[in-house]
């Protein structure tokens, strides 16, 4: 895609760059000092206390939310959207998690536990994982209230009655029984859990580093259909395949033959 004619800039000398480079640079470590006075905010945050016996099943067999943390005292969650028979895949999910493949032991050196969940069966799980050659742990919350009670999952009679929200306020679009977020939790001394951070929504974006470097280039994002990453990320396996991304941001190959094409 080449550039508009209205924001292709005109030649200028050397020094001009210089100059309006300055001026940018100035706004930019204003941003960097407000992006830390935020993450000062967010560590200051109140801690809730998990006390709910959540257990997942993972290729090792049941383990708790306690055992996600291993010999670390803190844990990020990655909410997959995959839910159970869920056939498509959700392109902003993959391109979150294919960030994290070789940032696992950078994770580990942090005191930090990395741990993907998604409410499909462990074996469909267990598919899309070895179709992607993903190696970061991924576990199954089916069954549980997990998603539920963290605001990522909905349950099909409040998604048809329009109860169903995403915790970011939004509503759900029908159909869509769980949805992209992001949870940090943080185990004591004593064995207790808190429940420390959430995103979701555009507030996922903070673990998308790819848009730091899309963004610093001449074209910057090109999402005019959709507005988000729908418009062009798909799982790194497809990019060239064709196909489509529905507003719930899965991917459907070309004459898919699912409910969405008909």
């Amino acid at each position: 895609m080449s550039l508009s004619a209205e924001i292709r800039p005109l030649p200028i000398s050397a020094a001009d760059l210089d100059e309006a480079r300055a001026a940018l640079l100035r706004k930019e470590k204003e941003l960097m000092r407000l992006q830390d006075e935020i993450a000062e905010e967010r560590r200051r945050l109140p801690w809730m206390e998990v006390t709910k016996d959540y257990r997942f099943k993972a290729p090792e067999g049941e383990v708790t939310l306690s055992d996600l943390f291993g010999e670390k005292s803190q844990l990020f969650i990655k909410h997959f959207m995959l839910s159970p028979g869920q056939t498509t895949q959700c392109v902003g999910c993959s391109l979150e998690v294919d960030h994290v493949t070789g940032l696992l032991e950078h994770f580990a050196a942090n005191d930090i536990s990395y741990v993907v969940v998604a409410r499909a069966p462990l074996d469909e799980i267990e598919a899309v994982r070895q179709r992607m050659n993903w190696k970061f742990r991924w576990v199954s919350s089916y069954g549980t209230d997990f998603g539920y009670d963290f605001g990522v999952s909905f349950r099909s009679e409040d998604v048809a009655a329009g109860r169903a929200k995403f915790r970011n306020g939004g509503g759900v679009p029908p159909g869509m029984e769980d949805a992209s977020g992001d949870d940090v939790f943080y185990k004591d001394e004593a064995g207790r859990i808190f429940h420390t951070y959430s995103a979701s929504g555009r507030g996922g974006e903070r673990f998308l580093g790819i848009y730091q470097y899309i963004d610093s280039t001449p074209k910057g994002r090109v999402e005019p259909v959709h507005g988000t990453l729908a418009d062009w990320a798909r799982p790194n396996n497809l990019y060239g395949q064709g196909g489509t991304v529905g507003p719930d941001g899965r991917y459907h190959a070309s004459a898919c033959g699912c409910a969405a094409h008909k």
